[in-house]
């Protein structure tokens, strides 16, 4: 109950508007064939920032090269602009007692939004996240027999 009161919380304050930010980085960025896999990120980090409580971010674990160097365009093209946003509604939510706990959220959504190649979202279940789930979006090895511990 608490994760969905805080969810709702973020929504309100700047989780919808952070969403519609990710979506029109994806929508720029799947604008060429080159840029899709961007786009895909971009969509991905988006619905996570739009509904963040109650999962986590983790690394792929078949993620290489190829996802630093994405991550490097991507910083470039997107990611520094996606992290100012972040930066703002944080200090936006901070100013009020009740968005100090979002706000702080927020913040811990920067790394993803300047580095999201290489991470997966992935349910919380307690102090474990449920197994790695098949990505309908992005290739990659998938499991769904571990429960791994967060870090």
């Amino acid at each position: 109950m608490l994760r969905f009161l805080l969810n709702v919380i973020w929504l309100v304050l700047g989780g919808f508007w952070l969403w519609l930010l990710y979506l029109v980085a994806g929508a720029i960025a799947c604008l060429t064939i080159v840029g899709i896999p961007f786009g895909v990120a971009a969509f991905r980090i988006g619905f996570y920032a739009l509904w963040p409580f109650g999962r986590t971010v983790v690394d792929h674990p078949a993620a290489g090269v190829g996802s630093t160097i994405g991550n490097v365009l991507w910083v470039i093209f997107f990611g520094w602009w996606l992290a100012l946003g972040h930066v703002v509604t944080a200090i936006a939510e901070a100013l009020t007692i009740i968005g100090i706990p979002v706000a702080l959220a927020n913040l811990k959504l920067i790394p993803v939004s300047l580095f999201p190649l290489g991470k997966r979202i992935v349910p919380v279940a307690g102090d474990r996240y449920a197994a790695y789930l098949p990505d309908v979006l992005t290739p990659g090895r998938t499991t769904g027999s571990e429960d791994l511990n967060l870090r």
